[in-house]
């Protein structure tokens, strides 16, 4: 199978990367491509594909096992379950998982509300009626969240807010490399302080957990949970609420029946945003442990293995009019892979969904108005990890 070169398909692959992973899923679900920092990958861009691909048991995400990144500085945050497989994922997974059961996630609901009515009425109260919604809401709505509910000082947000920016979207390798290091030592600092002084938060429950006996977290494990809840947990719901509010802004009519029946439409809205315009466009690299076939296609062992999160939502054997945005749309066959697939789905999602549907309702009635600003081209995350944009201009 010829080798494709992403990085020569067209300029604007960032911008609308759909029609695109359309023309490779219409010659097949699985690709041999050169992505844009010249590695060779097989890409996955088919739904019943990716779901194979998410759920293999010789698709590994242990890059450390891999016997590729050999010369790969390995950190703190390299413990994370993210880049584990079973039976470690499977232990870490279990440790954590009740911090986000569903009722525990709804528990937050009234505290979100409240974060969302202070930042709109900052919104509103600008006399120039005009914003970057980013930089106004949907970044410091969820950072404040995941901040509180590890038990992050509200004075060390703003670090955050930079750390994690540059680590999803890096302007270079040395400064990504220091938003690393200097966001590893802080979370690494306050576990040691939640150890000696505990507070009503998650990080301290975990740290008391470790203490109490039975199976615990290890130090490094615990620093490597922080991290990874603190970028995931915040960078994932920014570009849901813009995504959402982009895909809801260019449809017209499926704004307005939002507006007319919120209490009906806005579960169902939030899930095609995910699956139209989901924040996440591939799922993180994951390794072939063994030759192994899927959609007709052998990947030979040791060989990375992308999962077009983004191209699989779209796929017609899955969706139907799959380029249609409609919020109304009936979920079929266990709906979008928004949120990843299998033991590695997304231990966050039901905050995501909280934090999208309070803050996209409360966007839409508090701002009857909202339009696009048009204050020169949007600008484009770089990269397929992160699908959204650096800014986002609104007039109400």
């Amino acid at each position: 199978m010829p080798i494709l070169d992403l990085s020569t398909i067209a300029e604007d692959f960032n911008e609308n990367p759909y029609p695109h992973y359309r023309r490779l899923r219409e010659s097949g679900p699985v690709h041999r491509v050169k992505a844009a920092d010249g590695q060779e990958v097989w890409l996955i861009v088919g739904h019943e594909e990716a779901r194979q691909a998410l759920t293999h048991p010789e698709v590994s995400k242990n890059w450390l096992s891999s016997g590729l990144y050999s010369d790969r500085e390995t950190t703190e945050a390299s413990a994370n379950m993210m880049r584990s497989d079973p039976p470690h994922h499977t232990r870490l997974r279990k440790l954590v998982a009740p911090s986000f059961a569903p009722g525990r996630i709804e528990s937050l609901r009234p505290r979100i509300r409240q974060i969302v009515d202070g930042l709109l009425d900052e919104m509103a109260a600008r006399a120039e009626r005009r914003a970057d919604l980013i930089e106004a809401f949907a970044q410091p709505l969820p950072m404040i969240v995941i901040c509180e509910i590890l038990g992050v000082p509200e004075s060390d947000q703003d670090d955050f807010r930079a750390w994690t920016a540059e680590i999803v979207a890096p302007t270079g390798v040395e400064s990504e490399g220091a938003a690393w290091r200097d966001m590893t030592a802080y979370v690494s600092e306050l576990t040691d302080a939640k150890r000696a002084d505990p507070g009503d938060d998650l990080l301290s429950a975990w740290t008391m957990s470790r203490e109490e006996g039975g199976d615990r977290l290890t130090r490094q494990e615990l620093v490597a949970m922080a991290l990874l809840m603190l970028l995931g947990g915040n960078e994932t719901a920014v570009h849901l609420i813009t995504n959402g509010m982009r895909a809801l802004l260019a449809h017209p009519e499926q704004l307005a029946a939002l507006r007319a029946d919120p209490d009906g439409l806005v579960d169902g809205a939030v899930e095609e945003i995910l699956r139209y315009d989901g924040s996440v466009e591939t799922a993180t690299f994951r390794f072939a442990r063994s030759d192994l076939e899927i959609g007709g296609v052998l990947i030979e062992a040791g060989s990375p293995v992308l999962v077009s999160l983004a191209g699989a939502d779209r796929d017609p054997a899955r969706f139907a009019e799959p380029d249609r945005f409609d919020i109304s749309r009936p979920a079929r066959g266990g709906g979008h892979i928004a949120f990843g697939h299998g033991i590695h789905h997304c231990i966050g999602a039901p905050l995501a969904r909280l934090e999208g549907r309070v803050a996209i309702r409360a966007l839409v009635e508090r701002f009857p108005g909202l339009a696009e600003d048009p204050d020169g081209p949007l600008e484009w995350i770089p990269g397929a990890m992160v699908r959204g944009v650096r800014r986002y201009p609104v007039r109400w």
